[in-house]
């Protein structure tokens, strides 16, 4: 983003990129695979719900063993599979398909809320994120032109969460499973990718020319405290010197 590269948003030393910390490819495949193993066991066997979540939890539980042998972080792996767990835990309880879906609803409308709410506090998340990715603790929102441009680029990350409410609410309203796996997929990684690229465009357009980039925050100077004269009064630094 202005002068810098994609390599700016990555984490000094670690094989992150601001597309796993976002829900890259790997989050992408948490979040595709046992639902479409849902759909499937629950399609092949006459539309038993228990079925389709025993389906869900082995094809989680290859992709928690997949993940941890590809070297990723366990805390990560296992909050996926615990997704899972308890997406199959409701469809069991309720004995309704759809409602294996349920935890995904109504997680898209939090994180929207979330979203939201982080920009209008001025917390943007997508600073957040980025901001300790590169290890800076809260310096970026010193600098008043990244601040404005993360909360800018904060509101496309609202978006894709508000779009996919949109078209999962009344798709499990109306108990569409194979409509909601299709929405599930569809809605998983390409849109995180249209977002990727909508924010970091956002980005770029709202810094201003010859602004550094994400890596150094141009922060305002510390005001210089005020001096007092001999008779004590307040004086001005840099005036009748």
């Amino acid at each position: 983003m202005t002068g810098t590269s994609e390599r700016d948003v990555a984490v000094a030393g670690r094989p992150e990129s601001l597309a796993d910390l976002l829900g890259g490819r790997r989050g992408a495949v948490d979040a595709t695979v046992p639902p479409v193993a849902f759909a499937v066991g629950w399609l092949v066997s006459g539309r038993s719900v228990m079925v389709g979540v025993v389906a869900a939890l082995v094809a989680g539980a290859v992709v928690a063993g997949w993940r941890l042998r590809r070297g990723d972080r366990p805390r990560s792996v296992l909050v996926g599979l615990l997704a899972v767990c308890v997406a199959a835990l409701v469809a069991v309880r309720t004995g309704r398909a759809e409602d294996f879906f349920l935890v995904q609803v109504l997680a898209n409308a939090a994180s929207a809320l979330a979203w939201a709410v982080s920009i209008i506090v001025r917390w943007p998340l997508l600073g957040v994120v980025v901001g300790t990715a590169l290890r800076q603790r809260g310096r970026w929102r010193r600098d008043p032109a990244l601040l404005r441009a993360y909360g800018r680029a904060s509101w496309v990350w609202t978006g894709t969460y508000l779009l996919r409410v949109a078209v999962f609410v009344p798709l499990y309203l109306g108990g569409h499973v194979l409509a909601l796996t299709a929405a599930r997929v569809g809605l998983t990684w390409p849109l995180i990718a249209a977002a990727l690229a909508g924010s970091w465009a956002v980005v770029r357009r709202s810094l201003p020319a010859g602004h550094p980039g994400l890596r150094h925050p141009v922060t305002p100077p510390t005001e210089p405290a005020a001096r007092t004269s001999d008779d004590g009064e307040p004086h001005a630094p840099g005036l009748g010197q």
